[in-house]
Parts: C-alpha cells; sequence; structure tokens
C-alpha cells in the first residue's frame, strides 16, 4: 500500500502535515520521511535524540541540523490507503512556525498546519483532485510490487530518469530501497494500530535539498556495529557482518548508493547487500564509481571531500568517550554540476559545452567545475554512546577508533583514486 489522500476529508489535514517518502535514502533500515523540502522525519530514538540534544560545537558541522519533534499519526482510509500525518506536539507549536513550510503546491501534498486554509483557498483542492490522486497513488503502489521483487534479486539498478523540465522534479519514487523503507514502517505501524496509533518522531534537515540531482553515498563507518545494550544474537550476528566485509579490514564499507548517470540520464542504485560483498578493492571501484557520472571522473570533487573528511578525523579524535556505532557517514554531491566557462574559451568549445560534449578534454578546457556543493555528513546515532549520557553501563575512554581507522583508510582510498586518475 502506498500513502494517499484517499477519499478522507482534505480538511482533516488542517492541523498537520502528511508525510511522503524520503526518495534520496540510500541506506539504512529505518524509514526516514519527507515532512517538506528543506526537512525530513524519522522514527524518535531516545539515544539518538539525546545525541542531537547533547552535541557538541564542534561536530554540529559534520551532522544534520536537529530541528525538534512531531507527533505522528498512523492512518488509513475506507479503502485502505494508508497516511502517516505529522502533528506539532502540546507546546511546541510555536517552536516548528519557524520551519521553511513554504511549499503548498497540492501536488507536494505538504499542508501546514498554520496555512492549510489559506493554501486550500489559493490551490483551490477539490475532491476530484483528492479522487484522481488516489488511482494515480494506487497505479503506483503495484509497480513497487514490481520494483521490490526486482530489489530482492539485483543490488544494482538502474533507473532511466525523465528529461521533462527540472531533472530534479522527476526523482519522484525512483529510489526502491526509500520505498521499501517506507512501505515496511507503514506495515508495522498498522500492526501497532490497535495498541499505539500516536509516534515521536525527530524533524532533521534535508541533506539533499540544496542540490538539483543528488548524488549519495552511504558508507557504514567503524569496525564494530553492535552497542553496548545488543543482545548476545544481534551482537554475533553483527560480527558477522563486520568480518565478511570491508568493515573489519578498513573500518568502512558501503551501506548504499545513488549517483547519476549524466551521459544516460539514468540514476544508478546500489543497496547494502551488495556492499557487503565488496573486496577492499572492490569497494575503491565502488568509490571511483560514485565519482564517475557515466562519462568522466568528477576529479574536481576530490579535494573538497578529502579536506572535509580530514578535518571530520581531527574532531573526532578530540571527543573523548564516544562510540558511533552503525553510525553512518554520508557524503553527496550534485549531479548537476554548475560549471564556470573561461573567459579566454573559444567560443565554438563554449558552443559544445552547452550541447554536453562528451569529449573530456574539451570539457576541461572549456570550463571549471565548482567543488563548494559537496558535503558530508555524520548520521544515524540510535547506537551512540558517551559517558556524558549518564545512565549508560559500559563507559569507554578516549576517541572511537574504529571510526577514526575507517575515516583515514576512506581519504587514503580516496587520495589513491585522485592520483591515479591524474597520470
Amino acid at each position: 500500500m502506498s500513502p494517499a489522500f484517499g477519499a478522507m476529508e482534505v480538511e482533516h489535514y488542517s492541523k498537520g502535515v502528511l508525510l511522503e517518502p524520503f526518495v534520496h535514502q540510500v541506506g539504512g533500515h529505518s524509514c526516514v520521511l519527507r515532512f517538506n523540502d528543506k526537512t525530513i522525519c524519522k522514527p524518535l530514538i531516545q539515544r539518538e535524540h539525546q545525541f542531537y540534544e547533547t552535541l557538541p560545537t564542534e561536530m554540529r558541522k559534520f551532522t544534520p541540523q536537529y530541528e525538534g519533534v512531531v507527533s505522528v499519526s498512523f492512518e488509513e482510509d475506507e479503502d485502505g490507503n494508508l497516511c502517516l500525518i505529522a502533528y506539532p506536539l502540546n507546546g511546541d507549536h510555536d517552536n516548528l512556525e519557524n520551519l521553511d513550510n513554504s511549499d503548498c503546491e497540492p501536488k507536494s501534498k505538504l499542508l501546514r498546519w498554520t496555512t492549510k486554509r489559506q493554501c486550500l483557498e489559493n490551490e483551490k483542492i477539490s475532491k476530484e483532485w483528492v479522487r484522481q490522486h488516489r488511482k494515480e497513488e494506487k497505479m503506483k503502489s503495484h509497480k513497487l510490487e514490481e520494483e521490490f521483487e526486482w530489489l530482492k534479486k539485483s543490488e544494482v539498478l538502474y533507473y532511466t530518469v525523465e528529461k521533462k523540465g527540472n531533472v530534479s522534479s522527476q526523482f519522484k519514487h525512483h529510489n526502491p530501497w526509500s520505498m521499501k523503507c517506507h512501505q515496511q514502517q507503514l506495515q508495522r505501524m498498522k500492526e501497532n494500530a490497535k495498541h499505539r496509533n500516536q509516534y515521536k518522531f525527530i524533524l532533521l534537515e534535508n541533506l539533499t535539498s540544496r542540490y538539483e540531482v543528488p548524488c549519495v553515498l552511504d558508507l557504514k563507518m567503524g569496525t564494530r556495529q553492535h552497542g553496548d545494550d545488543a543482545s548476545e544474537e544481534k551482537k554475533a550476528n553483527q560480527i558477522r557482518k563486520c568480518q565478511q566485509s570491508t568493515s573489519a579490514v578498513i573500518g568502512v564499507r558501503v551501506c548504499g548508493m545513488q549517483v547519476y548517470q549524466a551521459g544516460t540520464g539514468q540514476l544508478m542504485f546500489m543497496n547494502k547487500y551488495h556492499g557487503r560483498k565488496l573486496s577492499v578493492q572492490g569497494f575503491k571501484e565502488a568509490l571511483y564509481q560514485f565519482f564517475h557520472n557515466g562519462k568522466y571522473l568528477r576529479r574536481e570533487l576530490f579535494e573538497s571531500v578529502i579536506k572535509k573528511l580530514t578535518e571530520l578525523k581531527s574532531v573526532l579524535e578530540k571527543q573523548e568517550s564516544y562510540r558511533f556505532y552503525s553510525s553512518s557517514l554520508l557524503i553527496i554531491y550534485d549531479g548537476k554540476e554548475r560549471q564556470e566557462v573561461a573567459v579566454d574559451s573559444d567560443p565554438e568549445d563554449i558552443e559544445d559545452l552547452s550541447e554536453e560534449s562528451s569529449d573530456e578534454s574539451a570539457g576541461a578546457y572549456a570550463y571549471k567545475p565548482t567543488a563548494s556543493t559537496v558535503d558530508v555528513r555524520m548520521i544515524d546515532f540510535a547506537h551512540t554512546t558517551c559517558k556524558y549520557y549518564g545512565e549508560d553501563s559500559v563507559v569507554h575512554e578516549g576517541q572511537d577508533t574504529g571510526y577514526v581507522f575507517g575515516l583515514q583508510n576512506l581519504i587514503d582510498i580516496i587520495k589513491e583514486i585522485r592520483d591515479e586518475s591524474s597520470e
């Protein structure tokens, strides 16, 4: 089942926001949802919530901005269409006023509780549109079921992006992993609906919002993944996954990837199952693939990524007692290049560039790609621990050596790719 307005009255959402799948989620098992263009939300886990509320200042530039907590309700219409609706917590209404919810187009399904009536009046949403929307969602649901079956059989998928207007507007429902997580979350909440219908979700910065075509690499960091409170079964399972992957050898493994292929207009997705099978050489090849747009290697991104990873490593080396078990690291850049044409470029070169010439040497001569849009962020802190938390029975001393070890290896491998590609 997929989320839809269904036959429910539109006025029902006058105080809530209908949550959508976050289509740029490439890894993890927790469901990440789109609250609005600049904000996502995910189920509140107390340990992760505590991390964000007590985050050291020097780490804030390497994590998503924390924006508060909302109450999420699981709702179902008479046709069985499942929805997740976010409402402000009691007393938190004013804090959510500052969130950017300016997008009031009906197709975005973003309905802010404070401006809902105005949005409805401006856009004149009708019951006919609701019925049509439900029909479209049901059609998508059947397609998704086919994609999930494909996802079980294939660990690397390619999807053609329709080139109609803005490329980024065509991303919706392309990423099979995000939809898989969303469907699983809905099913879990449906099964628990008799006992519970109110959940707390945390709001976080949408790290992909400033990119037209987000290319996202999700890396599971560290040589150990299980938390201190893990059961013996969970501990054994996580140790096995580390030993059978690059985690035990280099302290990092691929957990998911989304890359735009400029040459073919396709999106390439790699899931965590493929990432677990990679050798160290395979991991290096996957990184190379992440920085390759199908036409040429995005060499201009390397220095910025290396600089930010090195800075993060320096910050984490100074963190006393923190352990980031099962945490991920995201590397994000824009697949849609922003290019500065050289002043002394030949007009014919500029014309070739505008036609997206596949000649790499001509492109390199004609423009200077900008690399300021690369981002490096830590995410997923459900198993993070620190002596400042107080209630943890196990207290660690010093830096998280497993995570730092993975960072250093990641830096070294990216440098190898950079140096080998320049030869």
